[in-house]
């Protein structure tokens, strides 16, 4: 066999591995962009449903020296991932941190089940649970899952270039092996 044949033979094996790399990448791609749009627009639709909503600027419990950060989102509905971690962090869980000291429901439920008759304690304790539950939705189903699908948005990106290089990369393929011939 002629080195040139074993070039071309070469180049074909090389040409098809290409177009087989190039075909994943394009189903994974396609794959992580419904991932992506699947989850942000779950989680929007989710978060929309409950209508939440900042307060809007210069409201009372909503003041700018206390909530800086959270300024840029004030009167604005909480529906998508990063607002729901604004939410949840800046503005619930501030507003917890109030409730008991800094005590957290599960300290404040101790102390509750040691004095059953403590009407403070048993009203600290339902406002906590009540407010650590939605602050723990808002992060857990509304950030996290967000942040998955950003992060499957990336990932489709990386692989509808790494396809387009491919692609390239055989088109040169196949232009080298038709100057062989």
């Amino acid at each position: 066999m002629s080195a040139k044949t074993e070039r071309k033979a070469i180049d074909k094996v090389f040409i098809l591995l290409g177009l087989a790399v190039t075909v994943m990448l394009l189903v994974a791609g396609s794959l992580a962009w419904y991932g992506y749009k699947f989850a942000t627009n779950n989680v929007r639709t989710e978060l929309a449903a409950q209508k939440v909503y900042f307060p809007a600027k210069g409201s009372q419990g909503f003041d700018a020296a206390e909530f800086p950060d959270l300024q840029k989102y004030a009167g604005q509905q909480v529906d998508d991932g990063i607002k729901a971690k604004a939410y949840a962090n800046g503005f619930i869980g501030r507003h917890l941190e109030k409730v008991a000291g800094g005590k957290t429901y599960s300290e404040v439920s101790a102390e509750a089940m040691k004095d059953p008759t403590n009407q403070k304690l048993a009203a600290q304790k339902q406002t906590l649970f009540q407010g650590e539950t939605l602050r723990g939705l808002l992060l857990g189903d509304g950030y996290a899952y967000w942040m998955f699908g950003m992060m499957a948005l990336y990932a489709s990106i990386a692989a509808f270039a790494g396809a387009a290089v491919m692609g390239l990369l055989v088109l040169l393929g196949v232009r080298h092996l038709s100057r062989l011939k």
